[in-house]
């Protein structure tokens, strides 16, 4: 069965598929931009490595029960606790290189959850953006995740429930902002490249649409269940429509 969602399969943002997601995301995008970008470039998928400070992600913060006949502890024999234990996180993104000199000439990232709250995953990202839009490469972000913080751009301007921002460096501070509710089809888009050269169209939605066929989501996903982040109470109410009009909700 298709994606019964006309654009992000919101149930793909629970953690439990995610992680899943954005691995075939990366991989699927990259194959498909390879088959349309001149013969002098090359899509690398690269990673990022760091110590995640995020200890919540790893321990219960709850404290190891004690006996009910305890009033008071004596100090030699302490209280078991649990400590928060540092995370090495890995990410991918992608960069699009010129083969013969290896100038980076785009660099495309699909935004993770730690990305979008304080922590080192957030300050890790945020370097590397910086260091993209201080040179000549283009980027292009893609937040596909209603929970947490979005990355910060200037001026006043309302963020839907995803987006997609393309910055070209020849056209620096400004830069293009696609922002869309669950109720929309992922935008597609030019990919930026080299001035002289003809840029591709890159459609996420039949990307996703496909590895949501091929990964079999359909056979894994429990519709009745309410998705994880929740939806806000209108696109709650156009789902729970969407999900009955196709039997996948009782």
């Amino acid at each position: 069965m298709n994606n019964p969602f006309p654009g992000m399969n919101p149930y793909l943002e629970n953690p439990i598929f995610w992680s899943e997601l954005h691995y075939r995301l990366i991989t699927a995008i990259a194959d498909a931009i390879e088959e349309n970008i001149p013969l002098q470039y090359n899509v690398v998928i690269e990673q990022r490595t760091y110590l995640s400070d995020d200890s919540d992600s790893v321990f219960s913060k709850q404290v190891a029960p004690q006996h009910s006949s305890t009033t008071q502890l004596s100090t030699s024999e302490g209280i078991t606790i649990m400590m928060p234990m540092p995370e090495n996180v890995t990410e991918s993104y992608l960069e699009i290189r010129e083969i013969a000199t290896g100038f980076v000439v785009t660099t495309i990232e699909i935004i993770s959850p730690k990305n979008k709250k304080a922590g080192e995953g957030r300050k890790a990202y945020e370097n590397k953006r910086k260091k993209v839009l201080a040179s000549l490469s283009h980027l292009v972000e893609i937040d596909l995740l209603r929970s947490g913080k979005p990355m910060s751009i200037l001026g006043e301007v309302a963020i839907n429930d995803y987006y997609i921002i393309v910055s070209r460096s020849d056209t620096r501070p400004k830069a293009k902002l696609y922002t869309f509710s669950v109720q929309q089809p992922i935008p597609s888009f030019q990919l930026p490249l080299q001035s002289e050269d003809i840029e591709p169209i890159l459609d996420i939605q039949s990307l996703l649409n496909s590895i949501y066929n091929r990964a079999r989501y359909n056979l894994r996903i429990d519709y009745n269940l309410e998705p994880v982040p929740p939806l806000k109470a209108d696109n709650a109410a156009w789902c729970d429509m969407v999900l009955r009009e196709q039997g996948l909700r009782e």
